[in-house]
């Protein structure tokens, strides 16, 4: 792209929230950007949580946090299956022990009945074995309405939807500068690689939210929440049909047990007030302390299923006495104009992402006149697994493709066909961690033992890349360094 095209609209950030922007824009007539320092979507924030679609019930009563959630909530059948994505409205448990944990489950009780979230209902013990026999807990909530998702194939789907309706990405782009020209009314944004020009940008950098609105002189409060992760194989999850949270403290939702829609238990997470930095290890005595806690509610944790650890981090807005406020989305008009920043983005963003999107679509409303896109198109297919074909359906499918009769992921079943529909995905990524995400594949039991070299054998030969210079997810880390024999 020449230095002096001109934008409409920059999105920094394409996380699952900016990837939503992205696409709510590209059904009006407009020229987008999305610049993302990473290789990929979901290498941070929003590829390392739950992937929990929440009610609404935990959330300050009219806060954007409540009815965002809501909004998500309630389309997200519908959103599946336009972007064809994993979902499953499968519900939630919460449980408690005591009288305390009794009364502030009644609390919660309320405060979803305040914040319109249909679907709840005190139970018993009885009520909670029924729903999972291995629950732990003398008094409970069921919420009927929450539900799972595959977290990086919906921020994936909601990219590829923006990609297939013209929005432009610049992935490995990181944004050093920002300036305003008042003559022009555009922004320059000096990136990594080149200028990006625009007459808008909207702040969607998720942890570095504060870092690109300090840019344009503007500073909020916002810390780091990270949190650690186990991954437990797909015997687990077969004794897992819904979510277990144990009654929640305050805003920390507390160590609690997911089912995934793979099949997985991921047990976490713990919370840590860190720095807004990409910074991921985990600790033996953090997970030690999950599988404590989650036993508790669940007493089915056992070293033995552990697939791998993980951590994630989210970013907390902050007040000046340090306690955690609401979403800020706002057009920063008194400071910079047409500049909109989107401030502590944590949970619950996932099932907020499109009603965030829209809500930032009718600021610019309040400001601009948008003719809508006539060509846009809402459908985005994914990669149809083989796994989950039936016998007869998998016998038509290699009769047409014969690449779906090689199996690269024995753990996932992953085919060769899938993989290679990865490599040539809308948003020309390569790396291997991005066709891990699309795939399922190296996700297994072995964690790619078998298919990770593979994989990379396809990337090479199909894009044409030398094997020293394919990564695994981004700067620094190449598969190879050379041949040695």
């Amino acid at each position: 792209m020449k230095d002096n095209f001109i934008f409409d609209f920059a999105i920094i950030g394409a996380g699952v929230v900016g990837n939503a922007i992205a696409r709510e824009l590209s059904k009006y007539n407009l020229k987008i950007a999305v610049i993302e320092k990473n290789y990929d979507v979901c290498f941070e924030t929003s590829g390392r949580n739950s992937g929990v679609i929440h009610a609404g019930f935990s959330y300050d009563t009219g806060s954007l946090k409540n009815k965002l959630c809501v909004q998500g909530n309630e389309e997200f059948d519908e959103v599946s299956k336009i972007l064809d994505v994993p979902f499953k409205r499968c519900g939630k448990l919460l449980v408690g022990h005591t009288e305390e944990d009794f009364n502030q489950l009644k609390k919660i009780m309320q405060q979803g009945k305040n914040n319109q979230v249909q679907g709840m209902k005190l139970i018993n013990e009885t009520e909670i074995n029924k729903l999972v026999p291995d629950a732990v807990g003398k008094y409970g909530i069921y919420s009927k309405n929450s539900g799972i998702v595959d977290p990086f194939i919906y921020t994936i789907a909601l990219a590829e939807s923006a990609a297939i309706n013209s929005v432009n990405y610049f992935f490995d782009t990181k944004v050093i500068n920002i300036k305003y020209l008042d003559s022009e009314q555009i922004y320059c944004i000096k990136t990594s690689k080149s200028t990006i020009n625009s007459r808008w940008i909207i702040n969607s950098a998720g942890l570095n939210c504060n870092e690109i609105s300090n840019l344009v002189g503007i500073n909020y409060n916002v810390i780091g929440s990270k949190g650690e992760y186990i991954v437990l194989n797909k015997k687990s999850g077969n004794k897992l049909p819904m979510p277990i949270y144990p009654v929640p403290n305050n805003t920390y939702m507390g160590i609690h047990v997911t089912n995934t829609t793979d099949g997985n238990v991921l047990v976490g997470p713990d919370a840590e007030n860190v720095c807004c930095s990409s910074n991921y290890p985990t600790h033996k005595d953090n997970i030690d302390n999950l599988a404590k806690n989650a036993n508790k509610i669940w007493p089915l944790v056992n070293r033995k299923d552990y697939i791998r650890t993980y951590s994630g981090i989210l970013p907390k807005k902050t007040s000046s006495t340090g306690n955690i406020e609401d979403f800020t989305i706002k057009i920063e008009d008194d400071t910079t104009p047409n500049f909109i920043n989107l401030i502590g983005i944590e949970s619950p963003g996932l099932t907020a992402a499109l009603p965030i999107g829209r809500y930032v679509v009718n600021l610019i409303k309040e400001k601009e006149n948008l003719t809508s896109n006539k060509n846009f198109i809402p459908h985005r297919k994914g990669i149809r697994k083989f796994s989950e074909m039936s016998y007869a359906e998998q016998k038509i499918a290699i009769s047409q493709n014969k690449d779906y009769g090689e199996i690269v992921c024995r753990c996932q079943k992953v085919s060769k066909a899938e993989i290679i529909q990865a490599i040539n995905n809308p948003l020309n990524i390569s790396t291997v961690s991005s066709i891990k995400y699309r795939t399922k594949s190296m996700m297994g039991q072995c964690q790619g033992g078998y298919c990770q070299m593979r994989i990379t054998n396809l990337i090479e030969e199909i894009k044409n890349i030398p094997a020293e210079n394919i990564k695994y997810q981004g700067e620094n880390s190449n598969m190879f360094i050379g041949k040695i024999r």
